[in-house]
Parts: C-alpha cells; structure tokens; sequence
C-alpha cells in the first residue's frame, strides 16, 4: 500500500487483509505526529508513554486521561494515518460496560479512529460488545505489557502450549469482530502460522517479518530511549547524543554571553 497515493485520512476500512505492509509508528505529541504522518498507515498512541515520556517503570500507572490527551495532540498533529489509542489497563478489564464507557470517551473526545486492547480468549466478549457498539478494535495478543506482573517480559510460544494459547488469543479476537491484531514478542514460527490463518491483518512488534506490518516505538526508532531498547529494534538514527550536544553547545553559548539581544535581532538602536 502507497501512503503517497491519496490525501483523505485512512480509517479502520483500509487496514485490510492482503492490502500491506503496513507501516505503523508510536506517536505522543503533536509535533512528532507532523513528521511521521505522511510516510505511516497507522499512527499508535500508545500506552508506552508511560515509560517513554513519564518515566514510569511500567504501563500501569498511565490513566485515561492521559491517553486522551496524548490522542487529541497526535490527531491534531496528523491528517493521512489511521490513528488508534491504546485503552490503559484497567479502564477494559472489568466489564464490557466499563469497556465501552471510556472506549467511547477516547472516540469523542480524541477523534480518532479505533481503540487498542490487550487480550485474547477473555477479551473475546468485551471486543464483540464494542464492536457491535460501533467501536473499531485493534486486539493485542503474545506478550502483554499490562499483564507484566503475571507474565513478565519474555518472548511467547516458546512450547507447544503456549503457542496454542497465543493462537487461541489471535483468532478469539478476529472472531469477536477486531479489524487487526498486534502480534508481540513471538517466535517466527508461529507469527507467520498465525498471519496465514487469520482474516485479519497482523501487526507485529518482535514477531517477524511473518506479519502484516510492523509496529515499533517511535523513540527506540530514533535513538532517543535509552533507558532500554528491545533486541528486535533496529535503530534508524542515533538522535539522542545530537540532542546532548546541541543542549550543550546552547549552555556554553549561554555561560560565555554568546547570545543576542532586541537590539540585535530587530536592529533597535538604544
């Protein structure tokens, strides 16, 4: 798919099963929104940015509102990309209900396209419930962040057993009316088993170029998320020390007065 090849913004409708690869980023704030969006499909504002821009240890402390206002920065931001929020934990797991209360809220109040959710087999109910309510979902199976203090950080499918939970989870969420699913930290193997067989699209994250398309954290990208970088991450430029250096050439220019007065910029005489 040409993200060139028109400029009405894509929705749910275009990401589709046999029309990627599909080229997805994270983004959080609206300049960076500005710079991504004409070469990406889809625009995550995910839940990372907890750690990415808060500092936060986890995914488990961002709230709702929080993710709302990343979400209204980053549609303001962009006008081509189909632009998902991620639903933080605990604003889903309770009920459907609860689910489609504050799924609704980052609709309306976002304007965005569709809302991501982690889970599988007992997400199932909670997608249909939505779905059916008109809210597009983008499914999240494989390693879960939100599930971090169950399961940990560590790739899935490793034994036959798991590699059927993680299947289970994939087509639970195709079938309960999810337009695509991220697949993440899973072994190629059964990423590509999983993409073959499902009628959705699948967007990996560490899951191989088995998948549908790909989805990476802008700020491991770039180089400007030092405090860890997945293995899987290929990085594409090394921004962080540039932005050392220039913050350090400003304070030198600062310390030594090198810096200009009204008089200078606007040619003020006293």
């Amino acid at each position: 798919m040409s993200v060139q090849s028109s400029t009405r913004r894509l929705g749910v409708r275009d990401i589709r099963k046999g029309k990627g690869p599909f080229a997805c980023l994270t983004a959080y704030t609206t300049p960076i929104a500005r710079l991504l969006d004409p070469h990406m499909d889809m625009l995550l504002v995910g839940d990372s940015l907890g750690m990415v821009l808060y500092g936060l240890d986890s995914t488990l402390a961002v709230s709702l509102e929080m993710m709302i206002a990343h979400g209204s920065a980053v549609m303001r931001g962009s006008k081509h990309a189909c632009v998902m929020v991620d639903m933080p934990f605990g604003s889903y797991q309770e009920s459907p209900q609860q689910a489609f209360r504050n799924a609704a809220r980052i609709l309306a109040e976002t304007g965005c396209a569709a809302v991501k959710l982690e889970g599988g087999v007992e997400m199932a109910e909670t997608i249909r419930f939505l779905v059916q309510r008109g809210v597009p979902v983008c499914g999240h199976v494989g390693l879960m962040p939100q599930a971090v203090n169950v399961a940990g950080f560590r790739a899935q499918g490793r034994d036959a057993a798991e590699a059927a939970r993680v299947t289970a989870d994939a087509h639970a969420v195709a079938d309960a009316g999810a337009f695509a699913v991220v697949i993440e930290g899973t072994f190629e193997a059964l990423a590509r088993e999983i993409t073959e067989k499902l009628p959705i699209p699948t967007i990996g994250i560490g899951a191989s170029p088995a998948c549908d398309g790909q989805i990476l954290v802008t700020d491991d990208v770039l180089g400007l998320f030092d405090t860890f970088t997945p293995r899987f991450v290929k990085r594409y430029a090394e921004l962080g020390p540039m932005v050392s250096s220039a913050v350090e050439a400003y304070a030198a220019d600062v310390r030594a007065r090198r810096f200009p007065g009204l008089e200078h910029c606007f040619g003020v005489k006293a």
